[in-house]
């Protein structure tokens, strides 16, 4: 035996091509009309620009959508983040971290890519934050 853990590289490479998807179908790409709350944050450092529109219903997030451009990293956890946080109470939201985002990727990111793949993630945070008396 080589040593190559191919059961490894198999779940890498569909992590890989979960995240082309997203980024080439984004889900929930769309600027919404009836949000609650919204937000736009852009990453200095790489130039990614996200915009996160919610509707907030009885302490739930009753949709979520977002615009914006940047690299696969970002757009792809930002799109599935709006299709794993429908539902969420806002207190569910609010404890959700790196590791949650590394999950729905399938994979840790880098230093260099960490802030890609959170921009999705913190900007509803923040959004949440600022409008919590909604």
């Amino acid at each position: 035996m080589n040593g190559i853990d191919h059961d490894r590289i198999g779940r890498a490479d569909l992590y890989r091509q979960n995240i082309l998807d997203h980024n080439r179908s984004p889900r929930n790409r769309r600027r919404m009309d009836d949000a609650t709350i919204s937000r736009r944050e852009v990453n200095m450092s790489c130039g990614d620009d996200v915009e996160i529109f919610v509707r907030v219903e009885d302490g739930r997030i009753a949709d979520l959508s977002f615009d914006g451009i940047g690299c696969a990293i970002s757009q792809a956890a930002t799109s599935m983040l709006t299709e794993k946080a429908k539902g969420l109470t806002l207190e569910e939201v609010a404890v959700l971290d790196r590791s949650f985002v590394f999950g729905l990727l399938g994979v840790e990111v880098g230093p260099a890519r960490l802030k890609c793949a959170l921009l999705g993630l913190e900007t509803l945070k923040k959004a949440l934050r600022e409008n919590s008396d909604t």
